[in-house]
């Protein structure tokens, strides 16, 4: 995680860095060692957990950015929820070379407008490099998609997830229904260590 490796001694750092040289990964940026199609749960953090995503326009601007730009290099959403300071994003894909691409593309578009909003232009970093974990079961699909729903309530925004906005939620109550989301929630309830490293 970044903020351990700002931890570490010179020597501990090198370590690591030869590591992931060997298993050919980037050298400090997370690896992404599935890259076949498939279905991803993709996070990204603003930079040391900043809450630069605290205004609701902000967020709702981003969400919009984030929805189309997914929905452009052919991707089905299937959830996505997006907080004052992180975003997870739940997406069937065909490449993640096209998410890399995307997501590249969207952080430094938003990095730059933000920044020039905020009157901070050159003097912030905004995002942190994204991560991705590719799903291996229906369970596991699911107990994702409930994890995203109740992020708002994990990080305390809310104390009802029907009170966030900024999720994919109200989607599943048009489409699917409350009792489907209730049935859902109680089959494939996330466990405690479900989301570990993924809010970074």
């Amino acid at each position: 995680m970044p903020y351990e490796y700002r931890k570490l001694s010179a020597k501990e750092r090198q370590e690591i860095v030869e590591v992931r040289k060997q298993r050919g990964y980037p050298l400090h940026s997370p690896p992404h060692p599935f890259r076949e199609a498939g279905s991803y749960l993709i996070t990204a953090a603003n930079f040391e957990h900043k809450p630069i995503m605290a205004a609701p326009e902000r967020r709702a601007g981003f969400q919009k950015l984030l929805l189309s730009g997914f929905q452009e290099i052919g991707a089905e959403i299937v959830g996505w929820v997006i907080l004052p300071n992180h975003y997870h994003i739940l997406a069937n894909v065909e490449s993640l070379d096209a998410v890399s691409g995307l997501l590249k593309h969207i952080h430094g578009s938003t990095s730059h407008a933000w920044n020039l909003q905020d009157s901070l232009a050159g003097n912030r970093k905004v995002w942190l490099r994204f991560s991705d974990y590719m799903m291996r079961s229906d369970e596991q699909f699911y107990r994702t998609l409930n994890y995203i729903h109740n992020n708002p309530v994990k990080h305390g925004q809310v104390e009802n997830v029907y009170d966030w906005a900024w999720s994919s939620l109200f989607m599943y109550v048009d489409e699917m229904g409350e009792d489907w989301l209730r049935e859902t929630w109680k089959k494939y309830k996330p466990d405690a260590n479900l989301g570990k490293g993924w809010d970074w």
